[in-house]
């Protein structure tokens, strides 16, 4: 196996109710990442890893993204020093999708100063108004340093 390979899918059974990590990458090579807080249990945030991110981060312990737009890999907290420490790591019933817990190093997660990603809600769906349901923790601007 290389640095970057994952053990090849087989059986329906093996993948279900198996022993071993085979997940299952998209056609552009990703698998979708939900992150939650390792302690509260709170959804920080979505992203995608590819099969390199998705091996570093098991590796090295820090939560490792691919950015699409970026079309990079990135390790959450480079740029902000709000660190992901990854505490567990867990595969769906099909292996198509990965949850980490992690435990963030700082207020939050959310590029834009929040905690979580998630911070608005809709409030009302005819309308399409979303509803603020938290405040930012940080300043952005300061934290990953942007005018």
């Amino acid at each position: 196996m290389n640095a970057h390979a994952f053990p090849e899918r087989t059986d329906k059974k093996a993948i279900e109710e198996g022993d071993l990590m085979r997940p299952k990458f998209d056609e552009h090579g990703l698998i979708p990442c939900i992150t939650v807080d390792a302690a509260s249990k709170d959804v920080l945030m979505f992203a995608y890893m590819n099969a390199e991110a998705l091996r570093l981060t098991l590796t090295t312990g820090k939560a490792t993204y691919f950015s699409r737009s970026r079309n990079k890999l990135w390790i959450k907290g480079e740029e902000s020093g709000l660190v992901q420490k990854v505490k567990n790591v867990r595969v769906d019933c099909d292996q198509d999708v990965v949850m980490i817990e992690v435990e963030v190093t700082g207020t939050g997660c959310c590029h834009q100063g929040f905690r979580s990603c998630f911070y608005r809600r809709v409030a009302d769906p005819e309308n399409l108004r979303l509803e603020f349901t938290d405040e930012r923790v940080f300043d952005p601007k300061a934290v990953y340093k942007k005018g």
